[in-house]
């Protein structure tokens, strides 16, 4: 069997958990944050777990990740 490409775009944006699971960055946290209160700034440099329905797409893009 070959090996699998990682997707190197998803590689940047997803890493895994240590029981397997994905995590994202959150987005809206990049620029214009004069306009965003300091809760809700806060709330975003916290990173989060992708949607369940999204877990399978996700994982074939990074293997070995």
């Amino acid at each position: 069997m070959p090996k699998i490409k990682t997707n190197r775009g998803a590689a940047k944006r997803f890493s895994r958990t240590g029981s397997g699971k994905v995590k994202r960055r959150r987005a809206y946290h990049s620029h214009i944050l004069t306009s965003k209160n300091q809760k809700r700034k806060r709330r975003l440099r916290t990173g989060t777990l992708i949607h369940a329905a999204d877990e399978k797409n996700i994982k074939k893009l990074i293997p070995y990740v």
